[in-house]
C-alpha cells in the first residue's frame, strides 16, 4: 500500500496502530450519524456506524464523545488542482517543488489529489507529465490532469492562446506515454479541428481523432475551454461516452466524460444560444457526463451552484478547486505557467501588461473551503461530500476512495463545526504537519 511520503513539512506516523476509532457525526453515503465511530485498522475502514455499536473488540479503543459539531468526512478528491502553497504544478521543475502543494492540500484535507497541467508547449507539457508521474507513482498523487493544449482561443481564459493547437492524436499518444499510464483527464474544447471530428491535426484518417487518442490511453475526456454550440458538444459527448463505453484493456476509469469548470471558459448560456453550457447540464441530468464545479465562492454564485446540484444531483458533479499556487497564501504575486497572476482579496487574476487585472486565474481555496461553502449555499452536507469524494473517485475509478465505507482505504478528515480541519488520516496514518 502506498503512503504519504515522510520527507519534508507534512509526514505521517511510521507505523499505524493496530485500530484507531474516531468519533462524532459521521458523513457516511446516505446520511449523517449524529454519534457515531470509523475504525480504521491496517490502512482500511474496519467498520462504521452508531458509537454506542462498535464492536467489542475495539471496545476499548473508543473515544469519549468529542466537542459538538465535531465530524468525520472521507477523505476529499480533487480533480483539478494546478498548486498550492506557493508552488504550481505547471511550473514545478523538481519533485520537492510538486511536493509543497501535494502537502498544502493534504494538510487541509485533500487525501487524493490529481495535478493540473496547462496549456504549454510540447516539451514542457511532457517534462512536465514525466515529473507528476513520479508523484503518482510514489503514492502522493493520483494522476495527472492536462488542462489544454487543444482549446479555444476565444475562451483561453488564464491560459496563453499562443501555445493552443489544432487536435493532434500523437501528442496526446506521446503526453499518455510521457505520463506513464497516469494521465486521467484531459481538457479539450469540441469544436478545435482535430479534436472530435474523426481526423487528426495530419489528417490521419477516419477515427483519428484526440477523443479516440484519449479513451486509447485510458484518459477521460472533459468538455472545456470551449466557445463551441450545444450541437458540437452533444456530439462530442455522445462519442466520448460511446468510446469510454466500449474500450478494451484501458484502466477502469470513468465511463462518463466530464465538463472542465462548468460555466467558467465557456460560451455563456442564452436562450437562443444555448451553446456548451446547456449541453453538459442536459448530458449530466441524463447520466451521461460529470461536471466540474469551482464552488469557492468568487466562480460561481450560490444560486447558481444551487441549480446544478437540483438539476443534475450530486452523483453527476465533481466539486473542485482549480487552485493555484496561492492556495493558502497571502495576496500577492504569483506564476501560472507562462501567465503572471496578481491575488488580490483571495481573488487570483491575470496581470495584464499594462498591470491591470483580467480573467480570473484558478482558485486560492482548498476542497474542504469548497465543501464548506457549497453547505453555507444551502446544498446538504451529505450532498456536498459526495460531489468532493465520491463522485470524482468515481470519475478515477477508485473504488477504495471516496467514502466512509467498511473495506475503502481508510481516508477521513476530522472537522470542527465550521468545517475547519482537525486531523487529517491517510491511509490510516494520522498526517501531521
Amino acid at each position: 500500500m502506498q503512503d504519504v511520503r515522510h520527507d519534508g513539512a507534512v509526514t505521517t506516523a511510521d507505523t499505524a496502530p493496530a485500530a484507531v476509532v474516531l468519533r462524532g457525526e459521521v458523513v457516511t453515503p446516505s446520511e449523517v450519524l449524529p454519534d457515531g465511530a470509523v475504525v480504521l485498522a491496517e490502512g482500511r475502514i474496519a467498520w462504521v456506524g452508531p458509537a454506542a455499536q462498535v464492536p467489542g473488540r475495539w471496545a476499548d479503543e473508543i473515544p469519549p464523545a468529542p466537542a459538538p459539531g465535531t465530524t468525520l468526512l472521507p477523505g476529499l478528491v480533487d480533480l483539478h488542482d494546478h498548486g498550492g502553497g506557493g508552488s504550481s504544478f505547471p511550473d514545478a521543475t523538481t519533485r520537492d517543488e510538486a511536493l509543497v502543494a501535494v502537502r498544502e492540500h493534504l494538510r487541509h484535507g485533500t487525501t487524493s489529489l490529481v495535478a493540473s497541467l496547462v496549456t504549454a508547449p510540447r516539451d514542457v507539457l511532457l517534462a512536465r507529465a514525466a515529473l507528476l508521474a513520479d508523484l503518482v507513482e510514489s503514492g502522493d498523487l493520483v494522476g495527472v490532469h492536462a488542462e489544454g493544449p487543444f482549446l479555444s482561443v476565444d475562451r483561453c481564459g488564464a491560459q496563453n492562446p499562443a501555445d493552443m493547437l489544432a487536435g493532434d492524436p500523437g501528442l496526446v499518444a506521446d503526453l499518455v506515454a510521457a505520463a506513464r499510464g497516469h494521465l486521467v483527464t484531459m481538457t479539450v474544447a469540441p469544436e478545435v479541428p482535430g479534436v472530435a471530428d474523426g481526423t487528426g491535426a495530419a489528417g490521419a484518417g477516419d477515427g483519428a481523432d484526440v477523443l479516440a487518442a484519449l479513451v486509447r490511453g485510458g484518459v477521460v475526456p472533459s468538455i472545456g475551454h470551449t466557445d463551441a454550440a450545444s450541437e458540437q458538444v452533444d456530439v462530442a459527448v455522445h462519442r466520448a461516452r460511446a468510446l469510454l463505453t466500449g474500450r478494451v484493456g484501458a484502466p477502469g476509469r470513468s465511463p462518463r466524460p466530464t465538463a472542465t469548470h462548468l460555466f467558467n471558459g465557456m460560451r455563456p448560456l442564452h436562450h437562443r444560444d444555448p451553446g456548451p453550457i446547456a449541453a453538459c447540464l442536459a448530458a449530466a441530468a441524463r447520466g451521461d457526463l460529470v461536471v466540474e464545479l469551482v464552488a469557492d465562492g468568487t466562480h460561481l454564485a450560490d444560486g447558481t451552484v444551487r441549480a446544478v446540484f437540483d438539476l443534475v444531483g450530486p452523483g453527476s458533479i465533481a466539486l473542485v478547486t482549480d487552485a493555484m499556487a496561492a492556495a493558502g497564501m497571502a495576496d500577492g504575486d504569483y506564476r501560472l505557467g507562462p501567465m503572471a497572476v496578481r491575488v488580490g482579496g483571495g481573488v487570483a487574476r491575470i496581470l495584464g501588461d499594462d498591470g491591470s487585472a483580467g480573467a480570473i486565474a484558478g482558485g486560492t481555496a482548498h476542497l474542504l473551503d469548497v465543501v464548506r461553502t457549497v453547505v453555507r449555499a444551502g446544498i446538504g452536507l451529505v450532498a456536498a461530500v459526495r460531489a468532493a469524494a465520491t463522485t470524482p473517485a468515481e470519475v478515477l475509478g477508485r473504488p477504495d476512495l471516496g467514502a466512509l465505507a467498511v473495506g475503502r482505504r481508510a481516508d477521513v478528515v476530522v472537522t470542527d463545526e465550521d468545517l475547519a480541519p482537525v486531523a487529517v488520516y491517510r491511509a490510516g496514518r494520522l498526517v501531521t504537519a
